[in-house]
């Protein structure tokens, strides 16, 4: 007997807690690991300042400010409230109130750093968040496949998941939005169930299921998608049921009535912030990065994007290391675990397929996996809004796949049930016990990988830029970046905060903002006019300041020095000298 069935032999009614407890814990001590120790980038730079009933607008545009100017927003204030936080974020940016408020209230528990709002008490909002999804996707596991082994599994798998952890390590509101996802699949399961024995979907779990959907809407716009892949499921049900003759079939019987309630319980629920959205995203360049036009090969990176996201939703070694040789040996790793795990995992789905008990449950869950990467390439192909460019995005279905993989794996674990009498699977003539542990381990050393930042890595690195600028320049410094959005501002405010943290630069940098409208010109007549008004030496540092470049800047010294490239920052570097 193995080691499964001898654990569950046992009388005891704390062993699945005790095991979820374990995941629990592996899962968030992973998450808290080196929390704060990469810094925050842009987008976490708007949940910093909006959750704190702060606004962006007050930075001063078009003229140099100091450090702690820039940073203003990020200092709390003692008598803002939710009302401010739904003030500035309904008017300045294009997501919904509820992970804000939430944020709101819990930053509040924390102490300021150096007068700033606290990093690890944001970001450990999202881990908790993470951390919880952990035993959610064991009841999701638990509840589709009726097996305590598949959501073990699951949530084993989830709290080592690279991805997960990413998600979890930002202060971004993705972790909850997982929470709701889990929650709307396991009351979607549910009345799977009871459209195939065609009976009344309990009224609790509708009212639940409308709740859990306008959370999951006021949390992010994008659970609308798995909405969507659910509602595409329950088409392709419909119409199979339809099909099979074995009852009368009528779309006005008992459960369907119930789901029609559900839907327009929903809808309601999503049409409150529709109004919103379309104030917001009309016009927004806040979205232009998803809507870059395509030329020759660019057509193919979304296939490219999506399949990376895929695979690093279960493992990711250090492929973004700085020794090459690290980076070749991970990914020949890479390669050579997917060539061996593929085969098992997908012989182990489709052994789940051949059980008549689950099949209907892996096939829905499989259906929510597809319609969602259909949705994601319809987007991306045929609306121009390439979804696979932000990995993040794909929380909107990233639950099912856990739970299909741990389906997967529980037939690996019994490997009877998997290939007979023969306890020995793929070519290397391995358990399926220890295929499930090599796995896992895996996800193991891939979950160390993200928090190490070798992989996943953050998409700015500000520390970095500051200590090249202390290296480089003797004088003081001016560093000037073209402003469109509050996108930009939070790419200087890393840069301040690294120069507060670090203590380096604070007294002798100065900060342009450039504001950029229609005309890039006014960028460069603001850096001119900034140039002139500034008392020499000092050193110009262009960082992503994209306009021309103006006439003064010219009469300064082009630095010639192959300095090295900066994640986030395209830089270049000009020495003002004093006038003779």
């Amino acid at each position: 007997m193995h080691l499964y069935n001898r654990y569950v032999a046992i009388p005891s009614r704390w062993l699945h807690p005790l095991l979820c407890l374990i995941w629990f814990l592996i899962g968030l001590g992973l998450r808290l690991t080196n929390l704060t120790s990469k810094p925050p980038w842009t987008d976490e730079f708007s949940t910093l300042v909006f959750s704190l009933g702060n606004s962006f607008l007050p930075v001063p545009l078009d003229r140099a400010i100091a450090p702690d100017i820039l940073l203003q927003p990020l200092q709390p204030q003692p008598n803002a409230t939710i009302q401010d936080v739904w003030a500035h974020l309904s008017h300045e940016t294009n997501h919904p109130p509820l992970y804000f408020f939430l944020a709101h209230w819990w930053m509040q528990l924390f102490p300021t750093q150096g007068g700033l709002v606290s990093l690890w008490g944001a970001r450990s909002l999202a881990a908790i968040f993470g951390a919880a999804s952990i035993p959610a996707i064991y009841g999701l596991g638990w509840l589709g496949f009726r097996s305590r082994l598949v959501g073990h599994l699951a949530a084993a798998m989830m709290a080592v998941s690279p991805y997960s952890i990413f998600l979890a390590q930002e202060a971004r509101h993705y972790t909850l939005a997982i929470l709701w996802v889990i929650a709307s699949l396991a009351c979607f399961v549910v009345a799977v169930r009871h459209i195939q024995n065609r009976t009344q979907i309990p009224i609790w779990i509708a009212l639940s299921w409308v709740l859990v959907n306008a959370l999951g809407l006021a949390t992010h716009y994008f659970f609308a998608l798995t909405l969507g892949t659910e509602a595409l499921v329950l088409i392709v049900l419909a119409w199979h049921q339809s099909r099979s003759g074995a009852k009368p079939f009528s779309l006005l019987s008992s459960p369907w009535r119930r789901i029609y309630a559900v839907a327009i319980g929903t809808f309601a629920a999503g049409a409150v912030w529709l109004p919103i959205f379309l104030h917001n995203s009309y016009g927004s360049k806040l979205t232009d990065w998803i809507q870059q036009p395509r030329e020759g090969f660019a057509w193919l990176s979304p296939i490219f994007q999506a399949f990376a996201a895929w695979i690093t939703m279960l493992y990711l070694l250090p492929v973004e290391a700085p020794q090459l040789a690290i980076v070749i040996a991970s990914g020949l790793v890479m390669l050579i675990f997917l060539i061996w795990a593929a085969p098992i995992l997908v012989r182990g789905f489709k052994m789940q397929l051949q059980q008549p008990k689950n099949r209907l449950i892996t096939q829905v869950f499989s259906g929510v996996i597809v319609g969602a990467i259909a949705l994601f390439f319809i987007f991306t192909y045929l609306l121009n809004i390439d979804l696979t460019r932000g990995a993040r995005y794909n929380f909107v279905y990233f639950p099912a796949v856990i739970v299909l993989l741990g389906a997967s794996l529980a037939v690996c674990w019994d490997s009877q049930k998997l290939i007979g009498k023969n306890k020995e699977i793929g070519r290397w003539k391995i358990s399926g016990q220890k295929a499930a542990i090599l796995i896992w381990l895996m996800g193991f050393l891939s979950a160390v990988t993200v928090v190490s930042n070798l992989g996943y890595q953050k998409y700015y690195r500000p520390d970095l830029f500051v200590q090249l600028i202390q290296k480089t320049s003797q004088v003081p410094v001016l560093i000037a970046t073209t402003q469109i959005t509050h996108v930009q501002i939070g790419e200087m405010m890393g840069v301040a905060r690294e120069m507060k943290i670090q203590n380096h630069l604070t007294s002798s940098a100065l900060f342009l903002l450039a504001h950029q409208d229609q005309n890039p010109n006014t960028s460069t007549t603001a850096l001119a006019n900034t140039i002139k008004a500034l008392s020499r030496p000092f050193d110009l540092w262009l960082a992503n300041f994209h306009a021309p470049i103006a006439e003064e800047v010219k009469k300064c010294v082009a630095d010639t020095q192959s300095l090295p490239a900066v994640n986030g920052y395209e830089y270049k570097v000009y020495h003002c000298q004093a006038k003779v």
